[in-house]
């Protein structure tokens, strides 16, 4: 049977990861500047996000600027770009379903659509929280893999940045958010089917169904 409270308590903390997982998406705080040897004092900050570039003076000045080539990002960022939208607008289809899924509405009438438009929600919760997933740990991986790479100057190595932290709990609350509302939306018995029990009376033989004719 659908349990209410379950549903609300992952259709919240989906919709949590959705904001988080959005934020993710826009700010460029994917990629920090790494201050490792002559790099430690340096009198600017370069962040990378996957739609633009800022650089941040040691004045406070920040100053942005979009990518100029999609062609020319590396394939992991391009990727990023791809599976994170992606992620957004599965979120947004998986949050319709699941308000009119959800046991306590009345956008439909019937108890075991809705229960199947919740399930299905769910389970789209978790597919986006897996599409956050997939960038994030790719990108980081990356990060890690160039960091320390010896053939990478060090002006050109790069620390994880604060998104891909927040990267990671939105996929968290999306995948746990997700099962949540899947588990809490089981269909409920259909009303009016046959149950078939064991009747404690005996039964007439034939010999007896015979004799009442007579």
């Amino acid at each position: 049977m659908a349990t209410t409270g379950m549903q609300l308590l992952g259709l919240v903390l989906s919709l949590v990861g959705w904001v988080g997982g959005f934020l993710v998406c826009s700010v460029p705080l994917w990629r920090v500047t790494a201050f490792i040897g002559n790099n430690i004092v340096t009198a600017q900050i370069i962040w990378e996000g996957l739609w633009m570039t800022c650089i941040v003076q040691s004045t406070g000045q920040i100053q942005c600027k979009v990518y100029d080539s999609l062609l020319a990002l590396p394939s992991d960022m391009q990727a990023a770009r791809s599976l994170t939208v992606l992620s957004v607008l599965l979120c947004g289809l998986a949050l319709a379903l699941g308000v009119v899924g959800v046991k306590c509405t009345k956008c439909i009438g019937q108890n075991s659509l809705k229960a199947r438009i919740a399930r299905i929600s769910g389970f789209l919760f978790g597919i986006a929280g897996f599409l956050y997933l997939v960038p994030i740990c790719w990108t980081a991986h990356s990060i890690i893999r160039d960091f320390y790479d010896p053939h990478v100057a060090a002006p050109h190595k790069r620390e994880l940045g604060p998104a891909l932290y927040l990267g990671w709990g939105a996929s968290a609350l999306l995948l746990i958010g997700g099962s949540l509302l899947y588990a809490g939306s089981s269909p409920p018995g259909i009303p009016g089917s046959p149950t078939f029990s064991s009747d404690s009376s005996p039964r007439r033989g034939p010999a007896a169904q015979v004799k009442g004719y007579v």
